[in-house]
């Protein structure tokens, strides 16, 4: 069961969970031998011409299905704020989502308010012991991330980061993520604080690396948007250098197509990829 190892995950070590956008980045980074990786709901929502954010639940629902669909390894899914406030509501709808073959689902406590861009304290804590009673009554053990997003909706507060947090383990989150931490002594600090639970840390630009954040004692590290951006950047520099300049050299470096049909070959589609 995929929920199952992806627990084991989190016991001990510090692995990497990037984050793919459709079914074909998906396989690729499940062919280039990660143990897991998780949903982007940037990327997933640019790549149906979307701002992040402005996805329906059922297509957020049918996205998770496809992904986990597509790959033998745990998926977990930026479920974003549940898609409700209330926290009965939070509940059905993370019900659907552990249907979808997930092993893993993230909520976060951010309003879309920039006036009140966090949801008070109390109610973050009662949305997420609803969603882990959901998942207890499903029986799927989808593992249950707890976000506080006050580093990247402008309250980069780390002991008000840091109490949220607690109040969400205690309301039964199984890993914990501060999305926006960027020093190593705030990731610390964070970790420290928190333990036993498993921390995430999003490395959306080259300021750490693996080993650096695994010696701090982070269990997991995604890189959100990150990879969905990546590949972006290279399809706008050749696409803005064909429509003004009239040349094509970007794409002479482009990956060829006999090596791209190698990676999806449907016989293949699991193996690592070198």
């Amino acid at each position: 069961m995929r929920a199952d190892e992806f627990h084991r995950l989190h016991e001990s070590g510090c692995f990497v969970i990037p984050n793919p956008f459709d079914i074909g980045s998906a396989r690729l980074l499940a062919g280039l031998g990660f143990k897991a990786i998780a949903s982007s709901s940037a990327g997933f929502a640019w790549s149906i011409g979307r701002r992040d954010n402005d996805v329906s639940l059922d297509e957020v629902l049918g996205h998770l299905r496809a992904v986990a669909g597509s790959v033998a390894i745990p998926v977990n899914a930026d479920f974003e704020d549940g898609f409700a406030i209330e926290p009965a509501d939070v509940a059905v709808n993370v019900i659907a989502a552990a249907a979808t073959g997930i092993a893993g689902l993230s909520i976060e406590d951010s309003t879309g308010d920039a006036g009140r861009p966090l949801l008070d304290r109390t109610l973050g804590a009662e949305r997420i012991a609803a969603a882990r009673a959901a998942i207890d009554a499903s029986g799927t053990r989808v593992l249950l991330t707890a976000r506080s997003e006050g580093f990247i909706v402008g309250r980069p507060d780390l002991a008000e980061t840091i109490d949220r947090l607690a109040a969400y383990a205690d309301a039964g989150a199984d890993c914990l993520f501060a999305p926006g931490l960027r020093t190593r002594e705030d990731i610390a600090a964070l970790v420290k604080a928190v333990a036993p639970k498993p921390v995430n840390v999003l490395v959306g630009t080259d300021f750490i690396t693996v080993a650096e954040l695994a010696g701090l004692g982070v269990r997991r590290i995604s890189v959100g948007g990150a990879l969905a951006r990546a590949a972006w950047t290279g399809f706008l520099a050749a696409a803005r250098e064909i429509a003004g300049q009239g040349t094509f050299e970007a794409l002479g470096r482009a990956i060829s197509t006999p090596d791209m049909n190698k990676l999806f070959d449907a016989s293949g589609r699991h193996r690592r990829y070198t």
